[in-house]
C-alpha cells in the first residue's frame, strides 16, 4: 500500500510550539515503555546470580586486594568478565534446555558417589560462607544503626528464614531482583573520592604481575570468590523455576541478555570496590582488611572530599554490604536446598503467584521453594 504524501505547503513534522498530533507521542512513549518492560521482564536468574556473587565475603576480598596492592589487581575485574559470563551462561542453558537442576543432571550422567561428593562440598562451603556473611551483615549494620552485633546477626537470620519459608518463589524472586539496586552503592562511593582515572584505566587493561606469594594468594582468592559453585547450582535451578508457568521456555537471546547484564554489573561493582580501597586505603597505608565491615569502617576517617563525606562513604559501603548480604545468603541457602533436594531424588518445585495456588510441573506435592532443605 502506498502512503499518500502530504499536500503541498504542509509538513509531516509538528511545527515548533504546536501540540503533537493526538496519538503520535503516545505511540512512541508506549513503544519505549514496552521495550523497558520487556527488558525488566527478562532480567532474573542472571541478574540475581551476578548480584549475589558480590556477597560480603567477596566485598572483603576485593577490599583487601585494593588495600594491599592498590590498582595492581584491578585488571582482574575485566579479564574475569568473559570467564564468569561463559560459565554462568552454560549453567543457565543447562537448566533451560533440560528442565532440571545441576544436581539432577550430574546424577543422570555420573555416579551417585560423585554426586554426593560434589553436593557435600557445596553444602559445606555454603554453610561456612553463610556464617561469615551473617557475621559481616551484623558488623556492617552496627555501623549504621548502633545495635549490638549479636542482636543484629540473630535478627537478620530470623528475617531471612521467615522470608524464604513464608513467601512464594515468584514474590521472593522479585524481592531479590530489586535488592540488586544496592549494587549502585559502590560506584557512588568511589565517585565521592577524586580518582586518578588515567592510572585506573591503564591498570584495568594492562595486567600487572608481582612475583610474590602474597600477590598470588590474593589473586587466587579473587578467582575463587568470582567463579563459585553456589552460583552454578542456583542459576541452573532458577532457570528451571522461571520456565514454570510460561507458555514457552525462555529464548536463548533473553537468557544471554539477562546473564550478560548480571555478570557485567557484578564485575563492575568489583572494579569500583578495588578502586575505592586502592585510592582511599592503600594510599593511607591501610593494607590489612579482615572483613567487609572493616573496609567500611576505615573509609570514614580517610574520605575528606567535602563535609561529612567520610560518614556518607562509610554509610553507603555498609548499606551495600547489608543489602547484598540479604540477597546473597538466600541464594546460597537456596542453591544448597536445590542440590540436596535433587540429590535425594526429590523433584524441583515452583510456586505460582500465591502460596494457595501452587503449581508443580513434576506432580509432587506443592511446598515453598526453600523447604527442600528441611
Amino acid at each position: 500500500m502506498i502512503t499518500p504524501s502530504p499536500p503541498a505547503g504542509t509538513s509531516d513534522t509538528t511545527p515548533p510550539g504546536q501540540p503533537e498530533p493526538q496519538g503520535k507521542g503516545r505511540k512512541v512513549g508506549g513503544r519505549q515503555r514496552q521495550q523497558l518492560r520487556h527488558l525488566l521482564g527478562i532480567l532474573g536468574p542472571g541478574l540475581v546470580t551476578g548480584a549475589a556473587d558480590d556477597d560480603p565475603s567477596r566485598i572483603a576480598t576485593y577490599s583487601q586486594t585494593g588495600a594491599q596492592f592498590g590498582y595492581g589487581q584491578l585488571w582482574t575485574a575485566l579479564w574475569m568478565l568473559p570467564l564468569v559470563t561463559g560459565v554462568q551462561q552454560a549453567c543457565g542453558r543447562i537448566g533451560n534446555v533440560t528442565g532440571q537442576g545441576l544436581s539432577r543432571n550430574i546424577k543422570n550422567k555420573y555416579s551417585l558417589r560423585t554426586l554426593r561428593f560434589l553436593v557435600l562440598l557445596l553444602a559445606t562451603a555454603n554453610v561456612i560462607n553463610i556464617g561469615a556473611d551473617i557475621g559481616a551483615l551484623g558488623a556492617a549494620a552496627e555501623l549504621i544503626i548502633h545495635i549490638p552485633v549479636a542482636v543484629l546477626m540473630v535478627s537478620f537470620t530470623v528475617l531471612i528464614l521467615a522470608l524464604e519459608i513464608a513467601i512464594s518463589y515468584r514474590r521472593y524472586a522479585k524481592v531479590l531482583k530489586w535488592l540488586t539496586v544496592s549494587l549502585l552503592a559502590y560506584p557512588i562511593t568511589a565517585l565521592l573520592v577524586p580518582e586518578p582515572w588515567g592510572t585506573i584505566l591503564r591498570a584495568t587493561f594492562v595486567p600487572h604481575i608481582q612475583f610474590s606469594p602474597a600477590f598470588f594468594y590474593v589473586i587466587t582468592a579473587v578467582i575463587g570468590t568470582t567463579i563459585t559453585p553456589y552460583m552454578f547450582f542456583w542459576q541452573t535451578s532458577q532457570e528451571v523455576e522461571e520456565n514454570q508457568g510460561r507458555p514457552a521456555k525462555r529464548s536463548l537471546r533473553d537468557l544471554r541478555t539477562d546473564n550478560a547484564i548480571g555478570m557485567f554489573f557484578s564485575q563492575a561493582v568489583a572494579w569500583f570496590i578495588i578502586i575505592t580501597a586502592a585510592t582511599v586505603l592503600h594510599t593511607a597505608h591501610v593494607t590489612t582488611i579482615n572483613t567487609a565491615a572493616d573496609a567500611a569502617r576505615a573509609l570514614e576517617p580517610l574520605v575528606k572530599t567535602f563535609p561529612h563525606s567520610g560518614e556518607i562513604a562509610q554509610g553507603l559501603f555498609a548499606l551495600g554490604i547489608v543489602s547484598l548480604g540479604m540477597l546473597a545468603i538466600p541464594v546460597m541457602a537456596g542453591s544448597t536446598s536445590y542440590a540436596l533436594s535433587e540429590a535425594r531424588g526429590k523433584k524441583g518445585r515452583a510456586w505460582t503467584s500465591s502460596p494457595g495456588k501452587a503449581r508443580t510441573s513434576t506432580g509432587s506435592s506443592p511446598r515453598p521453594w526453600s523447604s527442600a532443605c528441611a
